[in-house]
């Protein structure tokens, strides 16, 4: 399978290990550093959002899950945004006691905006137009469990579309495969690269977004790499075999 953009540009996929690596040559050598990823993410999955919710996202209220490392952290992050735009924003953190130091920053930040903080119990009474999944991303390890599942659940049953933030949670990013329950995403924005499990995933589009890695960091890797971004910071891609 290959991961094309709209103008048959051809952008290399990664694993779960690349990634990581990835990510760890980006901290450790060139930059950007792990707040700076992450305000990129949590930016063009706000930026996202209200394309896909069109002329009514004012009206729409958007729920988002959140889970305690990188990938919640890029979830709160695009919760304030759209605060920030007088989005109407549900806050949910599946746990809220273990969440990594750069995620609680982005939490403390969210909590001076006019979205609400409510528990994953609190959400199960909701009814809202759109879910983003930002709960388990390319650290995925074994099945989902505990309150992560409870919220898998619900958005599966709830009558809402749901954009996944990198991967939907539980897929795992290699090989595309679930071990039990996972998010059904209508739409997931990836991080820097395709992850190879992507190709697998049946959804109505998939988009890439720019962290703001610069090349040098994936040829570091081996990877030849072209930005295929052009003048915009998140592009749709397509799939082919």
């Amino acid at each position: 399978m290959r991961f094309l953009t709209q103008n048959g540009l051809e952008v290399p996929a990664v694993t779960a290990d690349q990634m990581r690596e990835i990510d760890r040559i980006a901290m450790d050598d060139t930059g950007p550093n792990l707040f700076q990823m992450m305000e990129n993410a949590g930016r063009s999955l706000a930026s996202l959002a209200l394309e896909l919710l069109g002329v009514d996202w004012q009206r729409a209220g958007i729920a988002v899950l959140a889970g305690s490392g990188g990938n919640g952290g890029g979830g709160i992050c695009a919760a304030r945004h759209l605060a920030n735009r007088g989005a109407r924003i549900l806050l949910s953190l599946s746990n809220p006691q273990r969440l990594s130091g750069v995620t609680d920053f982005q939490r403390k930040i969210f909590q001076h905006t006019a979205g609400r903080e409510i528990s994953p119990n609190e959400l199960m009474r909701e009814k809202p137009d759109l879910i983003i999944d930002a709960m388990v991303g390319y650290s995925l390890k074994g099945p989902l469990s505990g309150t992560v599942l409870d919220l898998v659940h619900w958005a599966n049953r709830a009558d809402a579309p749901v954009l996944s933030l990198d991967v939907p949670t539980g897929i795992d990013s290699t090989s595309g495969r679930a071990q039990g329950e996972f998010v059904r995403a209508r739409w997931t924005l990836t991080l820097a690269l395709p992850k190879t499990g992507l190709a697998a995933v049946k959804q109505d589009a998939l988009y890439l977004a720019d962290l703001g890695i610069p090349a040098k960091t994936f040829e570091k890797l081996g990877l030849h790499y072209a930005s295929p971004f052009g003048r915009s910071f998140y592009i749709p891609l397509k799939i082919e075999d």
